[in-house]
């Protein structure tokens, strides 16, 4: 008997500030690369992004490509200073990210510099 592999069903929910992407299937090499697609065509489409939510309770296998997929997410956000959440992982989600080191490195809260943030120049203490 053979199985056959979950189609991806990707399904945004845009608002100003925010883009919520549901991820229905499994994410793995035949696959993750339509989520990098359409993560990486809101960060490039939304100027004004501030949060990008990958909704996960849909998600079925995940395998090294999808694992890697989400790490280039993780760093593209990160890059446009976008907040990535990974929302409502289920079980073997959380087990793979915590067998491979990465789950801090997704639920980690971010450090912020208000004035990096706010593209502020704060006084330097050493003048």
């Amino acid at each position: 008997m053979t199985i056959s592999p979950r189609a991806l069903h990707l399904t945004t929910v845009e608002t100003e500030h925010t883009v919520r992407i549901e991820i229905t299937g499994d994410l793995d090499y035949d696959t993750a690369d339509l989520l990098l697609e359409k993560a990486t065509a809101q960060l490039s489409a939304r100027p004004g992004l501030k949060d990008l939510h990958l909704h996960c309770a849909g998600i079925g296998i995940v395998d090294s490509m999808g694992l890697s997929i989400l790490l280039m997410i993780g760093r593209r956000t990160a890059a446009a200073r976008v907040r990535l959440h990974l929302d409502d992982r289920p079980v073997q989600l959380d087990r793979l990210l915590s067998l491979t080191g990465t789950l801090e490195y997704f639920t980690a809260t971010p450090h912020t510099d208000a004035a990096v943030t706010h593209g502020d120049t704060a006084p330097d203490a050493n003048i």
